[in-house]
């Protein structure tokens, strides 16, 4: 993806995650961020590429540039899923890809190989990763960030209904919610706060998406006792998910957004260790 604004990183088909390390316990994650497939692999898709960007999450990366520690992915979730079950991280099928036909010749086995390493290699770094916060810290929380669309009738049709698609939604299915009520309830509170375009932000917990993506699956665990893994879904307010445009003054006040969470976060985490 070309940079735009500067609100894109400059990646290229070699380039597989980025990492930023820092003194703080929180972690930002932006997996699906990314847009890259190889050469080889994108020979043999029958997606066209404005249709893969769609269903990616561009953007989310620029939202955590403000946290000292952070990831992004530079590879399309087509060509490796890592929000998804290793078994299940290479769409195979239609049914896989929201009924999207990926591939115009299914790829090879040592191509899928190829695309499980770099998922393997992910968690085996992020393990790494968040052992040395556990060590550090005593506890982290991690914010997993991602966005969806709310125009999938086309780019002229009504957006959905704003009631089933909050602006912002906070997925907490796959942790122990008694456990970590005291960093999910004041994170979603200061959320709340944040005004845009003279309005405070809609945040909702569990509407439009629940949070059971294998990244915080694998965080809690991995870390039961000590890692707490907020996903967080953008609905697509700060680009055009059509066209791919992105709103640069939405997704500088997201990151602000997000900048404004640290303090209470790392307060949180004091107070635990």
């Amino acid at each position: 993806m070309s940079t735009e604004q500067g609100v894109a990183l400059r990646t290229d088909d070699r380039d597989w995650f980025t990492i930023h390390r820092g003194a703080s316990p929180v972690l930002g994650t932006a997996i699906h961020n990314g847009h890259e497939v190889s050469p080889d692999l994108e020979d043999q898709m029958a997606l066209p590429e404005e249709d893969r960007l769609r269903e990616e999450d561009p953007f989310t990366e620029f939202t955590i540039r403000d946290l000292p520690n952070r990831i992004a992915f530079h590879r399309s979730r087509f060509a490796v899923d890592l929000n998804r079950a290793r078994d299940k991280a290479v769409y195979l099928s239609p049914e896989q890809s929201w009924g999207l036909e990926v591939w115009e010749t299914e790829p090879s086995e040592e191509v899928v190989k190829q695309s499980l390493q770099m998922h393997d290699h992910y968690y085996i770094m992020l393990r790494t990763m968040l052992r040395e916060l556990e060590e550090q810290y005593g506890h982290f929380i991690v914010l997993d960030i991602h966005s969806y669309n709310h125009r999938r009738d086309g780019p002229q049709a009504p957006a959905a209904d704003p009631e089933t698609m909050p602006e912002i939604n906070i997925g907490t299915a796959s942790m122990d919610r008694g456990r970590w009520a005291h960093v999910v309830d004041p994170f979603i509170e200061k959320l709340r706060t944040f005004e845009f375009r003279g309005h405070r932000m809609d945040v909702r917990e569990n509407v439009a998406f629940q949070g059971k993506g294998e990244q915080t699956r694998f965080i809690h665990e991995t870390f039961p006792q000590t890692g707490c893994a907020i996903a967080i879904e953008f609905k697509k307010f700060f680009m055009d998910e059509w066209s791919g445009k992105p709103d640069r003054e939405a997704l500088v006040a997201m990151r602000g957004m997000i900048r404004s969470t640290l303090p209470l976060l790392e307060g949180i985490v004091a107070e635990m260790s």
